[in-house]
């Protein structure tokens, strides 16, 4: 049985209650979280805040480093046991948890080199005057991860509050949450003091809420659909909390007729197949130029056919979904489909060593999907690819821009002019050129715009986001 980790110490919900957890490889329980309540996360943020009044705000930025960096080591130094955890926890094949944990060391390797190095300014202003600003943090920060990335997305936004000099309170997806209960431990191994990460699991309806409803909490971070991340905006406003969202994406592929396709063919594949298409800027729509769609399509569909989809042990093209009502959602966009009599262009194969009570769902090539069929326009969260064709940049644009999200784009062309005009254009929080994702980008600002959410999280851009500024006006003579 798993337990919440306050204070550097495994502690048991108050409610007494537990949630299993699921592999979603053969739909059998392996293990029991806790079902925490309203009164653990008081637990956890008052833990947190003695941590920051008495420890952590009294670190310089060069030892918050040298923190996390230990605890980048550590990942890196247990890659096996947390990978094993992801592969069982979420279904993920191991190549892609192996890619996680990597991702997670590398979050807090760049977090580590930034803590000594965010600074303010000195305002030029009257004479007699000097006036400077500088970051500070925003206090105790909560952080809600979901299920699908739950590493990735534990190290962009923990990593970045803890740099900027904030403590933590995370409530991870109750689906998907042993991997980030280890790295609590582990950090708290190599020296993180009491209260700086708390880990509390439970239902979203039970303490996610409580923690975007709880007067200690400074600043949230929240990553999971449109609908939960208003109930979350709505819950923070009463007291005025600054909130940063990440609320998924429609995300299209642009080729046109003189796209590399030896480039964009892998990409575009790997693009919705990844994690079994449970990405939220997943590549699921795909706009291709009218001289070009006939030959991409009969070109993608080979390669769907080829797709082979099983138990994460058998580390194949793909896992299965996390749950069963995320498969039967899939399955019921597919059967929206049909009713439409949308075309199938090829479909992978869940292979016969599958677990008949395992989430799987195999890929699928459709084509012609009507710009406003909920295909086109809703995440499916699955590995759905949708294509449909264009005749210029200008209905290529209207057809990119014709959903409710803004989260990620790509442009296959070779025309530089194109490739700025499509750019400017699209209406995308991140657009990639001849490429789609530039390999995971820690680097990277990644965010969106319209119902895909607002605020920053990767790279130095998400400092200002965990931060607040303060501005200093001295007068002097």
């Amino acid at each position: 049985m798993q337990l919440n980790f306050i204070a550097n110490q495994p502690v048991p919900s108050s409610s007494g209650r537990t949630i299993p957890m699921i592999d979603p490889s053969y739909a059998e329980a392996f293990d029991d979280i806790q079902r925490s309540n309203a009164q653990d996360i008081d637990v956890a943020v008052k833990a947190a805040r003695h941590c920051l009044d008495t420890v952590w705000s009294r670190l310089t930025g060069p030892e918050r480093g040298r923190l996390l960096m230990r605890l980048s080591e550590s990942v890196i130094a247990h890659t096996d046991e947390l990978a094993q955890l992801e592969l069982r926890d979420c279904g993920k094949p191991s190549t892609q948890a192996l890619a996680d944990v990597a991702a997670l060391a590398r979050y807090f390797e760049f977090y580590a080199g930034a803590c000594d190095k965010f600074h303010g300014q000195t305002i030029p202003y009257l004479d007699g005057y000097s006036v400077l600003t500088w970051r500070e943090p925003h206090g105790v920060t909560g952080h809600i991860i979901p299920w699908n990335y739950p590493m990735q997305i534990m190290g962009r936004s923990v990593g970045g509050a803890l740099a900027a000099g904030n403590v933590c309170v995370v409530k991870p997806s109750e689906d998907a949450c042993l991997s980030i209960i280890r790295v609590a431990q582990l950090a708290a191994q190599v020296g993180f003091p009491s209260g700086a990460i708390n880990i509390v699991t439970g239902f979203g309806h039970e303490v996610g809420d409580a923690l975007a409803r709880h007067a200690g909490i400074d600043h949230i971070s929240f990553t999971g659909s449109p609908s939960v991340g208003t109930l979350i905006q709505q819950a923070a406003a009463v007291r005025h909390c600054p909130v940063t969202l990440e609320l998924g994406g429609k995300s299209p592929q642009i080729v046109f007729a003189d796209a590399n396709l030896d480039d964009a063919v892998p990409a575009i594949l790997n693009a919705i197949v990844q994690n079994a298409g449970q990405t939220c800027s997943a590549g699921s729509r795909l706009l291709i130029e009218q001289s070009l769609y006939e030959p991409l399509l009969e070109r993608l569909g080979q390669r769907f056919e080829n797709l082979r989809v099983g138990p994460a042990a058998m580390n194949l093209d793909l896992g299965p979904l996390i749950r069963q009502s995320q498969q039967q959602r899939v399955w019921d966009f597919l059967s929206d489909a049909q009713v439409a009599k949308i075309p199938m262009v090829a479909q992978g194969q869940i292979v016969d060593e599958a677990p008949q009570a395992g989430y799987y769902q195999a890929p699928t090539l459709l084509r012609d999907v009507p710009v406003s069929h909920p295909l086109a326009q809703e995440e499916v969260f699955g590995p759905v690819l949708c294509a449909m064709p264009f005749e210029d940049e200008d209905e290529a644009i209207t057809l990119a821009n014709a959903t409710r999200f803004g989260l990620v784009a790509g442009i296959w062309t070779r025309d530089g002019a194109r490739q700025f005009r499509m750019a400017k254009r699209i209406q995308s929080g991140q657009v990639f050129i001849n490429n789609y994702g530039a390999g995971g980008g820690v680097e990277l600002p990644f965010g969106g715009v319209k119902s895909s959410g607002y605020g920053r999280e990767k790279g130095f851009e998400a400092l200002l986001g965990f931060t607040t500024l303060k501005t200093v006006a001295i007068r002097h003579g």
